[in-house]
């Protein structure tokens, strides 16, 4: 083989060799510097390469804030490594869109049904309902109820008016 395939190959597989690095080529390249030194540290003393007092020396951190950095790292790591649900996931933003668009099919529906029954009632000559009156508010009034005892006592004084006068009106002094 000559030098320019062996420059070749090692050409190609310097492309393909950095795609498979672990992690990928791309990896740490979002975050901060800060971040990827963390990570590095939190990384090297769990494989037993430093210890947490050699790593928050090296960050600059007190060890019991770098045990709070560790399980921080640890929480996303136990967080990433979580299987995601299959499928489309439901999106409160997508949800709302579709009952909107729901409302507004519903709303036509209704109107169409409304415009269906006023043709119905003026081919079989029916008069259109007469709309109730609105209050300001816009409620309805809602009827009083009254004691029943009370509609009684009214249907007696009534049915007592026509008739004779009381006792107590006939021994008033005007009366005698």
């Amino acid at each position: 083989m000559s030098a320019s395939s062996n420059l070749d190959k090692s050409a190609s597989t310097k492309g393909s060799r950095a795609a498979k690095m672990p992690g990928g080529a791309d990896l740490g390249k979002g975050q901060s510097a800060a971040a990827r030194l963390q990570a590095a540290a939190i990384l090297e003393v769990l494989a037993g390469a430093r210890t947490p007092a050699q790593a928050a020396a090296a960050l600059g951190l007190s060890v019991p804030r770098y045990y709070q950095i560790e399980v921080r790292a640890l929480r996303g790591l136990l967080a990433a490594c979580e299987s995601k649900p299959k499928g489309r996931q439901p999106n409160p933003a997508n949800e709302s869109a579709a009952l909107r668009e729901e409302n507004q099919r519903l709303q036509r529906e209704v109107s169409r049904q409304q415009a269906l029954v006023r043709a119905a009632q003026r081919s079989v000559g029916l008069a259109p309902p007469i709309p109730m009156p609105t209050t300001k508010s816009g409620k309805k009034t809602r009827k009083r109820r009254v004691a029943r005892a009370l509609t009684v006592a009214a249907r007696l004084h009534k049915d007592n008016a026509p008739s004779a006068p009381s006792p107590s009106a006939a021994m008033t002094p005007e009366a005698v």
